[in-house]
């Protein structure tokens, strides 16, 4: 099958960098914030993101792991943080791509269930191909693609990328 890349490693560590500092500038005035990632490649990402905004921020950063059945959204969802250490906080939940937004609108849900004071939603990759209105507040990239099409993120040691295929 061919592989059109989309992003290349250095592309996509930009990109992290890029919306750390994104997130740093939203919640600016805040001590503490929650990066949640959902499982496996959004949590890689949210990873990244913390480690780029420890570096520049004087921000008390907590990751969290969100665990959500892609293939049944309507299963229980998980986090590694239990809902009292993120009650009353800003939330970034980040994702590896928005596809049809079914994954970013059920773990949207879960987290409206707590009170925030700040909730975002942070992606690598924006396909402009959804079935729900979701929308990340801080992406990579936006694409335009076709139903038919499908965007992987592939992370692997110095050859992190991303295509199309």
């Amino acid at each position: 099958m061919l592989k059109n890349i989309i992003l290349d490693h250095q592309e996509i560590e930009h990109k992290i960098k890029r919306i750390a500092y994104q997130i740093y500038e939203t919640f600016l005035e805040e001590e503490e914030i929650v990066i949640a990632g959902i499982a496996t490649n959004g949590y890689l990402i949210a990873e990244k993101i913390c480690v780029v905004l420890q570096s520049i921020s004087p921000l008390k950063i907590s990751l969290c792991e969100v665990k959500i059945d892609k293939q049944n959204p309507f299963a229980t969802i998980t986090t590694s943080l239990p809902r009292e250490v993120y009650s009353n906080k800003g939330l970034v939940l980040v994702d590896d791509v928005l596809n049809s937004g079914t994954t970013l609108a059920y773990g949207v849900k879960h987290f409206l269930e707590v009170p925030l004071k700040k909730f975002k939603t942070a992606v690598l990759v924006d396909r402009n191909h959804k079935k729900y209105p979701v929308k990340a507040d801080f992406k990579g990239i936006s694409l335009s693609t076709s139903s038919k099409e499908h965007v992987h993120v592939v992370f692997e040691e110095n050859n992190n990328h991303a295509y199309l295929n």
